[in-house]
């Protein structure tokens, strides 16, 4: 239950921010990094450091795909409908997780 209020709640904020002045930052919002705390702290407890060192290094390389998304975003909401241009965006996210995992585990194995 709290997680789902945690949750609408963040959907408020960010549905409030978006008609301020100031609206760019619902953008930053969901970047707040509540999964990545959570992980950390798993992997902190429960494995080595070094692992979470891992752990934290990875999520350094992961601000790719996202920034892949944005860049394919930015670029297609002039050329597609909203919906689509989102759509087009995610999978371009999926491709370039997909390619960071695999080069990730052929570097490290």
């Amino acid at each position: 239950m709290f997680k789902a209020l945690l949750g609408a709640a963040v959907v408020v904020m960010i549905a409030a921010l978006s008609k301020t002045k100031n609206y760019y930052i619902a953008g930053l919002v969901p970047l707040f990094p509540t999964f990545a705390l959570i992980a950390h702290y798993i992997v902190g407890k429960g494995r080595s450091i070094d692992d979470l060192k891992t752990t934290i290094v990875f999520g350094m390389w992961s601000i790719i795909p996202y920034f892949v998304y944005l860049a394919t975003l930015y670029v297609m909401v002039d050329r597609m409908r909203l919906e689509a241009s989102l759509a087009v965006a995610a999978v371009a996210w999926l491709m370039a997780a997909t390619v960071l995992v695999t080069v990730w585990v052929r570097i490290h194995s």
